[in-house]
């Protein structure tokens, strides 16, 4: 069965507009949802904790700013937008306590309602809404009059309008002008998660680095490997993003088009389809919300310690080194300790 899509004639944002919205947070997808929605007319506030870095960022947007239970208590409608770890004891603290009766409790990721980590209140309206891009890209897309696509589900429904706040809200971000499509937490949680670390970050990252190395090792120069196994990458995902998989080999060569059918499958073969049916299990069964739960709580020191080493791969410092000569490709260089709202422009 196709998937229902809603366009903004299905979402108006006028549920929201007599209302008061708190984005508790203001990292990626935080300040994206917060500036979206303050220029489309809404009333917004920050909730965030007293030594955050990001309340001078939310300050000079133009943005209100409390300390997270000020917030939680003045808002009809809460989006708590911190990282999945950090939920569980902001949410106990600060926002709990003063979940009233008829408020609306809203995520951006069904993780910890799914996997328990916290406990909803039985009066209010639990909903998501899920832009499918990072918080820059929702934001970008909006000034230029577009939109990301987006995700809503409802976990509670009291009121009888949680479905018409979910739109709304997805409206007033911009993901209703691309197309809003309607999931449940659980189908959202675990397809997001089995992307990640599968696909889109851990499986990309982890072939890139193999054919970097096993070219480097037969003898290849670095930036050569760098080129084919790295750099062209985003050629190939653009034109699939656009076209399609069978758009992306017609736009290829023949001969790559040949190695792409008959190679591929080969690489990519059943021993490794069989593995990601094991992590979609671990996923599923919640194995990998624990292990990363306990990581987290031990301090991230196993975590840590990987990046550390990640960092110093060989493909990183060629990657510097060939990226400075490529005047069209904008530096980003993330300094330690930067909060990620810092990254955007303006609330125009």
């Amino acid at each position: 069965m196709a998937a229902k899509i809603y366009t903004t004639k299905d979402a108006p944002i006028a549920p929201l507009k007599k209302k008061t919205l708190a984005v508790i947070g203001f990292g990626s997808q935080g300040h994206a949802h917060a500036l979206n929605l303050k220029d489309s007319g809404m009333k917004v506030i920050i909730g965030l904790y007293p030594k955050s870095k990001s309340r001078e960022v939310a300050k000079k947007l133009g943005f209100d700013v409390m300390d997270t239970a000020e917030a939680v208590k003045a808002a009809d409608v809460i989006f708590v937008a911190t990282p999945d770890t950090v939920i569980p004891s902001v949410y106990n603290k600060d926002i709990a306590p003063h979940l009233t009766k008829g408020k609306t409790l809203l995520f951006s990721h069904g993780f910890a309602v799914h996997f328990k980590t916290i406990t909803c209140p039985t009066d209010i309206d639990v909903i998501l809404v899920a832009p499918k891009g990072p918080g820059h890209t929702v934001r970008s897309q909006f000034v230029n009059g577009k939109g990301v696509p987006g995700l809503i589900a409802i976990h509670q429904d009291v009121s009888g309008k949680a479905k018409q706040t979910a739109l709304a809200w997805a409206g007033g971000v911009g993901c209703a002008r691309a197309g809003v499509f309607e999931t449940n937490f659980r189908e959202e949680t675990v397809t997001d998660l089995f992307g990640e670390q599968v696909v889109l970050c851990g499986g990309t990252t982890a072939l890139v680095k193999a054919g970097f190395e096993v070219l480097v090792e037969a003898g290849f120069q670095p930036e050569m490997a760098y080129f084919e196994c790295l750099h062209e990458l985003k050629l190939i995902v653009d034109l699939m993003n656009e076209q399609g998989i069978a758009g992306m080999r017609f736009s290829i060569s023949e001969t790559a088009e040949y190695g792409d059918v008959t190679v591929g499958p080969k690489i990519i073969d059943a021993s490794v389809k069989k593995r990601m049916v094991a992590q979609l299990k671990n996923i599923e069964n919640g194995k990998f919300a624990k292990e990363w739960t306990a990581e987290y709580a031990a301090g991230n020191k196993n975590f840590d310690a990987i990046r550390k080493v990640e960092a110093q791969h060989p493909i990183e410092k060629v990657g510097e080194k060939l990226r400075s000569t490529m005047s069209w490709i904008k530096s980003s260089k993330i300094k330690k300790g930067a909060s990620q709202a810092s990254f955007t422009s303006s609330s125009k």
